[in-house]
């Protein structure tokens, strides 16, 4: 949030007086930075990271070009900074001019020796991160060798230095209470950086009089020290509280289980795995190896570890383009939200969980472990149905995906996560993806492919439910479907399919969501469709579920009498079959469907319509409102078919039929309202 524009409210040191300040990977200028940072008497500054323009060198000289910042400041982070030494105009600013200068992180920077032999000229420096820098010589330290009391020398691969030189040079830092000498070699580099373990070795084999204050070493990735050399090192300090064994082969070491105080880096057990990935956040290559690890020990988990999960996702955010770490990363996420293990974890967790899976899904389009890996997360009933996120995105997402690849396996879970996130999206969302006709095509041609074999599986069914729910009160998804020509694909399934009442009515639901726009009920007139569904709606053996849907799209296309396109009688057979099938419809005690709204029964409840149109609709009312009166009764009030309803029983035409389902209903409702309960 901070920039060049946003940073300028604190050019009034007056009124706000910064002690600490965080520009991390924020965009600003130097002269930005120095109008509105360098006047106040900051304590700590953090501007790793920070782009467009800002160097170490313009740091240090705004910082320095403030009397009161050239004494106050005591910790001053400037992480993967360039640090462009040879801009500074003056050859005197430098990082000793920054008096009270106590921490100094420049991990990742272009620091040379020259700077540090300036740097260690710091009369209080106490801490001090050069990892990853191209320093040849670490001699400037014994500079501050009575002062130093943290070392952070990780993966420094120019250092040209004897094993024998670098050992005395660090052996002299008599106050140095944490020293992090570690190295992360990736299997493609040749660099074997044989010195550095040797000199490693040496530490751990020598003297406690070696180092004497002591009690934190970082050896992390040094593969070539051996048991011996740290069970005697642990041993001969009782004072150690931290040990980076990570990548060494030696984390699962006899001489560790005893010590319940000591923390420690490695692979030999959740704590250890965890440890790393708390300790390594920054450290790409650490965190992956910690991550294969924590995903073996994950396998099986049948327990909620929420802490767990937020270090997997930290090392997501901390790393957003490694495939590495995502291929891993979201593996773990897996395991660690199975089952039911995401319902015991904090909603806000799960939610920050999804959004690093769509991250990731969004940063590698093609990788198809990753995505497979997002998509077995992301399958859970309550993740997709309860949890608060991005479901347009996600749903954008998964087709997109699935428009560029075939696998089986992948297409089921993607085509199931779609089916549920269709269901769940706000009217606009759902406008909005009707209008994107690669969707709409790729769930077509899912139908398509598995009709042309004539197979029945669930990757079908979810491909039907999504373009159903798709289409439930969106003309324009409706309308898109038509352009797509997934009307005439659907007309040879109905046909095809016609020992499947899953199958059919699935098909029927989304002809239904079709009949009830009246712009597109012409689509619908074609007689062979037509006849076709009216022996659905007669045949005794069909279910009721497909019944009802083939009955529900007759009542939309016969209850416009000018609207009706085919022959007459065929229309006035269709009524009286309407009404003579409804009315032996057994009640169903399954939920068979649901509603969003009553809105598109309104114009068949009036009383000018035909038996058989009146009687489907208040069929389908009473069936929902006995199923879930409290969800319904206030959606007939809300739409106003409460007075429709009441209409019908009033009037001395409607059929008795009609008005006894009617009855039950407005009882069914006044019961609730006066037994107390409150509609949701």
């Amino acid at each position: 949030m901070l920039n060049d524009s946003t940073v300028g409210i604190f050019r009034d040191s007056k009124e706000l007086r910064l002690r600490r300040a965080s520009i991390r990977c924020c965009v600003m200028s130097a002269d930005a930075f120095r109008l509105a940072l360098c006047s106040h008497r900051l304590l700590e500054l953090d501007a790793s990271w920070a782009s467009e323009g800002l160097t170490g060198a313009s740091v240090v000289s705004g910082l320095v070009s403030s009397p009161e910042c050239s004494v106050s400041l005591q910790r001053l982070s400037l992480n993967g900074l360039h640090l462009d030494w040879g801009s500074l105009e003056e050859s005197c600013v430098g990082f000793s001019s920054l008096l009270g200068l106590r921490t100094l992180h420049l991990a990742n920077t272009d620091l040379t020796d020259d700077i540090l032999e300036d740097i260690c000229s710091l009369p209080h420096l106490e801490s001090l991160d050069i990892s990853c820098t191209p320093v040849s010589n670490l001699s400037a330290l014994l500079q501050c060798k009575n002062s130093l009391r943290s070392l952070i020398a990780h993966r420094l691969r120019q250092l040209n230095m004897s094993p024998s030189r670098l050992l005395f040079v660090l052996s002299q830092l008599d106050a140095l209470r944490h020293l992090d000498f570690s190295d992360d070699r990736p299997p493609a580099e040749d660099t074997d950086g044989r010195d550095g373990d040797e000199v490693a070795r040496q530490l751990l084999e020598g003297s406690s009089r070696i180092l004497p204050s002591l009690v934190s070493l970082d050896l992390s990735g040094r593969k070539m020290i051996g048991e011996a050399a740290l069970a005697a090192f642990v041993e001969s300090r009782s004072g150690l509280i931290f040990l980076g064994l990570l990548a060494t082969g030696l984390s699962s070491s006899h001489v560790l289980t005893s010590l319940r105080n000591l923390k420690v880096t490695g692979e030999a057990n959740e704590n250890q795995v965890c440890e790393a990935l708390r300790k390594y956040t920054e450290r790409e290559c650490f965190v992956q190896k910690a991550l294969i690890q924590l995903y073996r020990l994950t396998t099986d988990a049948d327990t909620a570890q929420p802490d767990m999960l937020e270090l997997v996702l930290g090392a997501m955010k901390s790393h957003p383009s490694s495939l590495h770490v995502h291929l891993v990363a979201t593996a773990c996420v897996f395991n660690l939200t199975t089952q039911d293990l995401a319902e015991a974890m904090p909603v806000s967790l799960i939610c920050s969980t999804i959004t690093q899976l769509l991250h990731a899904m969004k940063t590698f389009p093609n990788h198809q472990q990753v995505q497979k890996n997002c998509l077995l997360a992301l399958c859970s009933d309550y993740i997709l149905q309860d949890i608060p996120f991005d479901r347009y995105v996600a749903a954008m997402l998964v087709i997109n995906w699935l428009s560029n690849h075939q696998d089986p396996t992948l297409q089921r879970m993607a085509v199931a996560v779609i089916s549920i996130l269709v269901a769940k999206l706000s009217k606009e969302e759902t406008a909005k993806l009707s209008q994107d006709v690669v969707f709409m095509k790729q769930l077509l041609a899912i139908v398509q492919q598995k009709a042309m074999v004539g197979v029945v599986d669930s990757t079908l069914k979810f491909a039907l439910s999504a373009l159903w729910n798709l289409t439930d009160e969106m003309p324009s998804a409706a309308r898109s479907f038509i352009q797509c020509q997934g009307l005439e694909l659907y007309e040879e399934v109905l046909e095809s399919y016609y020992n499947e009442p899953t199958i059919q009515q699935k098909i029927l639901g989304l002809l239904n969501n079709i009949a009830e726009v009246k712009e597109l009920q012409a689509d619908l007139m074609d007689e062979g469709l037509l006849e076709h569904i009216v022996i659905l709606l007669k045949d005794t053996q069909v279910e009721v579920g497909v019944r009802y849907f083939a009955g529900g799209i007759l009542a939309h296309l016969t209850s416009k009498a000018e609207a009706w396109t085919l022959d007459q009688d065929f229309r006035d057979a269709i009524l009286k079959q309407l009404h003579e099938s409804i009315i032996t419809w057994a009640h169903l005690e399954r939920e068979m469907v649901s509603y969003r709204s009553f809105c598109p029964f309104c114009p068949l409840l009036q009383t000018c319509q035909p038996s058989g149109v009146q009687l489907w609709a208040v069929w389908a009312i009473h069936l929902v409102c006995s199923q879930n009166t409290s969800h319904y009764s206030s959606m007939l009030e809300r739409d106003g078919v409460t007075e429709l309803l009441k209409a019908l029983a009033a009037h001395p035409d409607t059929h008795s039929d009609i008005q006894r389902l009617v009855g039950s209903i407005l009882r069914t409702v006044e019961g609730h309202q006066s037994s107390g309960a409150q509609p949701l």
